[in-house]
């Protein structure tokens, strides 16, 4: 099968390509022979995905003012490739667009009689309005505003197209109801995790983290430091790539709270793991949010909102609290109690029921047919 990637799955180091990466490598383990086709910017090759699949090619992501257009989303009409059209036309293999950018040449009509699957990593159009919300830059407002209008035409147009897998029940849904969708199926993301690893007993401080180059991130960080754990004498850390002046300031005006700036992959796993509450409030409710999946596979106590679980599946293993003062509470609380043996048997069965890779991988090979 093709499988046409929004950027280059390898490394998978960041929630963007994690489900893109282990569903290949699941795939090709069941046999699968996958023709992988991935968009780059800056046109670095990886030789890492030359080992779960027949063929990689690249193509070139048009940045700037060759990829905009005042109909179609900068998102999918700057990955408009003449040259993936002509290799997808070579042959009649089931295709997996992964995202709703990679998907122009379905909405052309270009892959006519094909079977098409495609991955939503979120529900893009609200996804962009969130973005919108939670950013002060007016340039970048704007794009964000435009941009999710586009997307909700856009995305319209295209829904009765192809069989849709979702990340989230509730994208499932909002497809459906608002799209009418007729063929969309929540698939759960592929994860890196096999087994519960989380410990028992006490950590030592709280942890927000995430990509705080990310807007909602940052406003997430800024809201737990100036509402929450001011009003607490629990430490807090907050951790994540390229995190902006004002927020480094901020962290370090009380003596309690602190940031870690580009932890490495195993420096980030092992702050989840000495965590004793990973609180991860959201102020998008699209997609899953796969730092919280990864908490609550290696973590202890999860603290979040309701915006950051709905439709993930992980309702029953998260703490959910609404405003300020609920979560100043609910910190309080989960800081004094240790976590137990029962708390990590209760989310052993989650591997087995929502994140089995190779179940999910079977699951996607069946709707083909």
């Amino acid at each position: 099968m093709h499988i046409v990637t929004h950027e280059v799955p390898w490394p998978a180091n960041y929630g963007g390509v994690v489900d893109l990466f282990y569903k290949i490598k699941c795939l090709h383990q069941l046999g699968v022979k996958i023709h992988l086709h991935c968009y780059t910017a800056d046109g670095e090759k990886q030789p890492e995905l030359n080992k779960y699949c027949e063929e990689v090619n690249y193509y070139h992501r048009n940045r700037g003012l060759k990829g905009v257009s005042f109909k179609l989303p900068y998102i999918v009409k700057s990955r408009a490739s003449a040259a993936l059209l002509a290799r997808l036309q070579q042959d009649e293999y089931p295709v997996l667009l992964e995202g709703i950018h990679c998907t122009y040449h379905l909405y052309k009509g270009a892959l006519a009689g094909r079977t098409i699957l495609v991955r939503l990593h979120n529900a893009e159009f609200e996804y962009y309005r969130r973005l919108e919300g939670n950013e002060n830059s007016l340039y970048k407002k704007i794009y964000y505003s435009i941009e999710s209008k586009l997307l909700k035409k856009y995305e319209r147009r295209i829904a009765n197209s192809a069989i849709f897998l979702a990340v989230s029940e509730q994208d499932a849904l909002l497809y459906k109801s608002l799209f009418g969708a007729a063929q969309v199926h929540f698939l759960p993301v592929f994860i890196p995790f096999a087994m519960v690893t989380a410990k028992e007993g006490n950590g030592h401080y709280c942890l927000y983290h995430g990509n705080l180059a990310v807007n909602e991130n940052e406003k997430a960080a800024v809201w737990l430091l100036t509402k929450v754990f001011s009003k607490l004498t629990v430490p807090l850390v907050i951790a994540g790539r390229n995190p902006s002046a004002s927020l480094e300031k901020l962290a370090h005006q009380h003596q309690h709270t602190c940031i870690a700036t580009n932890p490495s992959d195993a420096e980030m796993q092992d702050l989840i793991a000495r965590a004793q509450v990973n609180i991860l409030p959201s102020f998008n409710n699209t997609g899953i949010k796969l730092k919280l999946v990864n908490a609550v596979f290696n973590g202890r106590h999860c603290l979040v909102n309701r915006e950051a679980v709905a439709g993930s599946g992980l309702e029953p293993y998260c703490q959910v609290a609404e405003g300020a003062n609920e979560f100043i509470e609910a910190t309080a609380k989960l800081f004094e109690q240790p976590f137990t043996h029962n708390d990590i048997e209760e989310r052993q069965g989650i591997a087995q029921r929502l994140f089995n890779n190779m179940e999910n991988a079977r699951k996607l090979l069946s709707l083909l047919h």
